[in-house]
Parts: C-alpha cells; sequence; structure tokens
C-alpha cells in the first residue's frame, strides 16, 4: 500500500536539529519515483533521487542549476527554478511528514551583488507552502548552506492509504545591485557534476492506525 504526506515547513530562527524529533522509519525500503520535472534550473535527466539507507532522508542532486548576472550572462540567467514532483511509496503501516530541508551549493557574489535562495512545497490537491527566503550577499566566494525546519508541533501528516505527490519548487536568484555587471559575474549554484553537493529532505515517520 502507498501512503503520502502533508508538510508545513518554515524558517525557524536557529536550525532545529532533525536528531531532536526521535521517530521510527520502516525497516522496508522506501521508493521515490521522479514524476515530472521541469523548470529554468532543472533539463529532464539534469537531476537525480536517491533514498538514504536509513530510510531517515532522501537527497536530490542537480547537475545544471546556476544562476548568474555580469559578464557572459544573458538576460534570463538571473533567475532558475526547478520544480520536481515526487512519488513517494512508503511501507504499508506507515506515514510521514518532511521534518528539514538542507540546501546547499557554491555562490560567487561580486562585491554589492546579492543572492537568494528560497523553495516552497505542496502535495498534489493542497496549497503551496509559503516561499521560505534565504538572502546573500557581496562580496562572497564560498560553499553555502541553507536550512528549512518545522516545529515538531506543526508537522501535519497526510491521512494513511492515499497517494498524493510531493512536490518541491526551488529556486535562485542573483542581483546586480550596485557590483558593475560590465566587470564582475556572479553567481549561485546549487549544481554539483560528481554528486558531492546535495540537497536533503528529512522524514519524520509515524505509524498509521490499525
Amino acid at each position: 500500500m502507498v501512503a503520502a504526506v502533508g508538510v508545513a515547513l518554515s524558517i525557524v530562527g536557529q536550525p532545529v536539529s532533525v536528531a531532536s524529533w526521535p521517530s521510527t522509519p520502516p525497516p522496508d525500503k522506501i521508493i521515490i519515483d521522479v514524476a515530472t520535472i521541469n523548470g529554468s534550473g532543472c533539463r529532464p535527466g539534469s537531476a537525480a533521487v536517491a533514498v538514504s539507507a536509513d530510510n531517515e532522508a532522501f537527497t536530490v542532486t542537480y547537475s545544471e542549476f546556476l544562476a548568474q548576472v555580469g559578464l557572459g550572462s544573458q538576460p534570463t540567467d538571473f533567475r532558475k527554478n526547478c520544480q520536481i514532483s515526487l512519488k513517494v511509496h512508503v511501507p504499508s503501516g506507515f506515514t510521514y511528514a518532511i521534518a528539514q530541508a538542507d540546501y546547499r551549493g557554491f555562490a560567487s557574489l561580486a562585491r554589492g551583488a546579492n543572492g537568494l535562495e528560497r523553495a516552497n512545497y505542496y502535495f498534489q490537491g493542497q496549497s503551496p507552502t509559503a516561499f521560505v527566503n534565504h538572502p546573500f550577499n557581496g562580496p562572497l566566494e564560498d560553499n553555502w548552506q541553507t536550512t528549512d525546519t518545522t516545529d515538531i508541533s506543526a508537522l501535519v501528516y497526510h491521512p494513511c492509504g492515499e497517494l498524493r505527490n510531493f512536490n518541491i519548487n526551488t529556486e535562485l536568484r542573483v542581483g546586480v545591485g550596485t557590483s558593475d555587471p560590465k566587470k564582475t559575474t556572479s553567481f549561485m549554484a546549487m549544481d554539483s557534476t560528481d554528486g558531492s553537493i546535495k540537497t536533503t529532505y528529512h522524514f519524520h515517520w509515524k505509524t498509521c492506525p490499525r
């Protein structure tokens, strides 16, 4: 039997460790199929999904997700987005919520330039959550990481036994700001050719009523 979930993610001050929210994952294998993938930051075939061996999380790896402005950029390159619709198959008797999402990438922002990573989440037939925004300011030449969390008391579990795709909409933006686009190039990336940069979505499990 297939179960699906609801989600309510929001940024909560300092990131809260999911480890502090104990749950027991199902022992059997979790299968996630990509139903659809589209957006300017992810052509079909440019994103891969994998479930962790302990069933605690799943990851998404992008290979072409980069937004940029300045030298060598096209007018539409300042904003890139990716929407993935996932079919999550979990063992009978279990359901889950998404407790935390970790995003990672690399940024090269000239002095005066700015960047933004944002995401929202929704399930088939439900309204999207509000976007959670994470701004960055140049100068910056480093790896970046952001975390979206939801309080344990606000986790929303979908009724057991239903099938609704889990949709993730992620966006990167880069702005010129006060930098000189004729002399500099600024970018934010969430891609990885070797699979080392991944976004991670953490499950929180519970058993279904008998």
